[in-house]
């Protein structure tokens, strides 16, 4: 069964289109080079992989902690001024970490991650439930998962740039290290330490050229149809929302999904070094950079063909993959177990863009709110990676992949079942778009 072509959006919403779709290119370093500072922190500051983790639970945590205020920022001031608060939150966190390189301590690093997160936080709020609006409702799961297609572009120069970059390729086994004096020792930290500032450097200078870029052009606001009344309260507002169980669902499945995700690209390059012992960290980053690709591809050829297949099948059929892939991870021998993992980055593709769509249909002027607490629910990518790092110190890396085979099981049921509104919802106004004054 094919569904008819529409449009992926009008002529008169193509700039703003373009630039908001920029946001999603942008703020994919933020999140990726997550994946690259996890081994490269875990060797300059001598972690365990569940210490190591917690740069998933730092950054993840902010998204959880600015999105709720985040969909009360965009009904107070609109998406413009909400996206240029989310721009310069984060270009404030990516150059923290250039005092955080100097003085070299961990927790502040972590803590430089949670700021530039709570920007990306806001940025998320606003631009996801903006795209699903720039065109026909038909389209609207087409049209995020081209701009989030975008957001994998940004994930395959990521590694690429970090690998250059940050990951020094120097590496000092535990005897060698146990060998140096103090003096070579400091020498060495320094070295790695000093590696993430010129990059973040570059990131900070990103976020603010888009700033001026978003300041000066004119966006498209979103108001209800018939100018609706304001929700009057948070509580209100969190009381109006559950009439609509697909969104619950929603937001439980991306929470799910968010944490299998995070947790796979976080361990990848840990995985490659297990199965391939002696790996150096430069070329078990490869693999990353392959899993990432394929997750830009997938993006790109989901988008074509949500032109003709349900994005629900498509969800579905993804999400069945992606529960073989990680089987072939768990069970495999050789090394199909390392190709399965770089091929689920393909399968993981299409499943935010197009969970986050589904769970956003009918919620008319519920839908910041509604926006808000599926960002939250990225809060899974704070919570299973450090599972799968504690599972792995205690256990095998190998084990750890079970935490993400078990959270597919839920998206699985989601794109069956889950996602599909109740007959019953309330009615709501139409949502369209009207120009904003500068």
């Amino acid at each position: 069964m094919t569904k008819p072509s529409v449009p992926i959006t009008e002529r008169r919403y193509i700039l703003p289109f373009i630039l908001v779709t920029s946001l999603f290119f942008l703020w994919a370093f933020g999140v990726n080079l997550n994946d690259i500072l996890i081994p490269h922190l875990k060797k300059g500051f001598h972690l365990s992989d569940f210490r190591s983790s917690l740069i998933q639970t730092a950054f993840f945590g902010g998204y959880f902690l600015a999105a709720l205020p985040a969909g009360w920022l965009m009904e107070k001031i609109g998406y413009k001024r909400g996206i240029l608060v989310g721009l310069l939150t984060c270009a404030t966190g990516s150059l923290l970490f250039i005092p955080a390189a100097s003085v070299r301590l961990y927790g502040f690093f972590l803590f430089a991650l949670f700021v530039m997160a709570c920007g990306q936080g806001v940025l998320e709020v606003a631009a996801n439930p903006y795209v699903t609006i720039l065109g026909p409702p038909e389209s609207s799961e087409r049209r995020l998962n081209f701009a989030q297609s975008f957001n994998s572009v940004g994930a395959v120069v990521t590694p690429i740039f970090g690998a250059a970059f940050i990951l020094s390729g120097v590496e000092y086994s535990r005897t060698q290290l146990a060998g140096m004096t103090p003096a070579q020792l400091q020498a060495y930290e320094i070295a790695e330490a000093n590696t993430v500032k010129g990059p973040y450097l570059v990131i900070a200078a990103l976020f603010l050229a888009v700033a001026a870029l978003i300041f000066f052009s004119q966006l498209p606001e979103v108001r209800e149809e018939g100018d609706a009344e304001p929700i009057p309260n948070a509580a209100e507002g969190l009381r109006g929302l559950w009439p609509y169980k697909h969104l619950l669902k929603g937001v439980l499945a991306q929470f799910f999904y968010v944490g299998a995700q995070v947790g796979v690209a976080s361990f990848v390059i840990r995985f490659a070094q297990y199965s391939m012992p002696g790996l150096p960290e430069k070329q078990a980053a490869n693999y990353l950079k392959l899993h990432l690709l394929g997750f830009m591809i997938g993006r790109f050829a989901g988008s074509a063909m949500m032109k003709r297949i349900p994005a629900s099948r498509m969800l579905s059929l993804f999400g069945m993959s992606a529960l073989l892939c990680l089987t072939v991870v768990l069970l495999g021998t050789g090394v199909a177990p390392m190709w399965a993992l770089v091929l689920l980055g393909f399968f993981h593709s299409i499943m935010f863009p197009t969970i986050f769509a589904l769970s956003l249909k009918h919620l008319g002027p519920h839908t910041k709110l509604g926006s808000s607490l599926l960002v939250m629910s990225i809060i899974g990518g704070a919570v299973f990676p450090a599972l799968m790092g504690y599972i792995s110190d205690v256990s095998t890396i190998r084990n750890a992949f079970w935490v993400p085979f078990f959270c597919h099981l839920y998206v699985l049921y989601f794109a069956a079942r889950g996602y599909r509104p109740a007959l019953d919802l309330p009615q709501q106004a139409e949502m369209r778009s009207i120009p904003v004054e500068n």
